[in-house]
């Protein structure tokens, strides 16, 4: 498996989704709770860590990448193998790549036991 090259120019991407992510800065720190079963985990492509951050920089928003905090830690059963934790700017982002996420909760900060995978530690 070979980690996908995104070959966007910035003007090619509908910036829809980009036109609000300078609001994005000020949302507040809720993190979204997704889930990603056995199979999502296979694809390289579903890993924020590696999709996201080409991503930005194929479409020439890496000025964003501090206001994108993502967490992660091993799920509990084959339907929920990976939970991310994504607070809003990443989510949008995930989106906006094209991806669906299976939110299957919220709270106000990453549990103890997540790692940062992708982007800025959580602050207060």
């Amino acid at each position: 498996m070979y980690p996908q090259v995104y070959s966007a120019k910035p003007g090619n991407v509908n910036n829809f989704g980009f036109h609000t992510l300078p609001k994005l800065f000020s949302e507040s720190q809720v993190y979204t709770i997704v889930a990603q079963d056995a199979v999502e985990v296979q694809d390289i492509q579903n890993a924020p860590a590696i999709s996201m951050g080409a991503f930005l920089k194929a479409v020439g928003k890496m000025s964003i990448f501090p206001a994108i905090s993502i967490y992660t830690r091993d799920g509990y059963d084959r339907k929920h193998t990976r939970l991310l934790y994504m607070n809003g700017a990443a989510l949008r982002v995930w989106r906006i790549m094209g991806m669906h996420p299976r939110q299957i909760g919220s709270q106000h900060r990453p549990p103890h036991s997540a790692v940062l995978a992708f982007g800025m530690p959580f602050t207060e």
